[in-house]
């Protein structure tokens, strides 16, 4: 199987959005045929990163908010305002579309980093960030002011009809571009009973998503 048709396993792993996800009764693979062969699989995944371009919406309600933003482990956020968090492993398997759904399945893992938010004397950690492509979810731990929280929950949902096309980079990676990143329900409750407010609503747009990953 050619490197490159792998590849489109990742491009629907960021970029199926809506599209690969439905409602649950959609999501469930029929026990009644035999299972298809999977068109590609990726296993295991390897870096390179996942970078989000954070949303000047997103900063400006952090400053209103007084809640400050910073790296966790192995995460960066740079001067520009670009959060990066290193792939560490994972895998995907791509089927053809309408043969199961899902058609994208597996996990991107990022172990190891994450982004906290501090304010009011309380600092929240979201770490080991997980991307689920079937369900265009991310998840992650939650710990608060040094208490696990949530070991595993819903952070964002990745909208991928944003989307550019593949394009491959340097140094053997492919780079795929534009999915927009939107908090979930579940991190907006945690957020705003955590630090006392009710600003943060789900589908709030945090920034632009840009995964690299090797080829080679």
């Amino acid at each position: 199987m050619s490197r490159f048709i792998a590849l489109w396993a990742l491009v629907g792993l960021l970029g199926v959005g809506a599209a690969a996800c439905g409602d649950d009764d959609e999501q469930t693979t029929s026990t009644s045929k035999a299972a298809p062969e999977p068109v590609a699989q990726i296993d295991p995944v390897s870096g390179r990163d996942t970078q989000v371009m954070l949303d000047q919406g997103f900063v400006e309600a952090l400053g209103t908010l007084k809640l400050t933003p910073a790296p966790v482990g192995d995460g960066q956020i740079t001067k520009a305002g670009v959060a990066r968090f290193p792939i560490t492993g994972g895998s995907v398997t791509y089927y053809e579309p309408g043969t199961v759904a899902p058609f994208v399945q597996g996990e991107l893992d990022h172990d190891g980093s994450g982004l906290s938010l501090t304010g009011g004397g309380k600092t929240v950690e979201l770490t080991d960030f997980e991307v689920d492509p079937g369900k265009s979810v991310l998840t992650g731990k939650v710990t608060v002011d040094g208490k696990v929280a949530a070991e595993s929950a819903p952070l964002f949902f990745l909208d991928g009809r944003t989307l550019k096309p593949l394009e491959t980079g340097a140094n053997g990676t492919a780079i795929l571009e534009g999915t927009t990143v939107k908090l979930k329900q579940e991190a907006a409750d945690l957020l705003n009973q955590t630090f006392g407010t009710d600003a943060l609503k789900a589908g709030f747009v945090i920034g632009i998503a840009k995964i690299t990953v090797n080829t080679a």
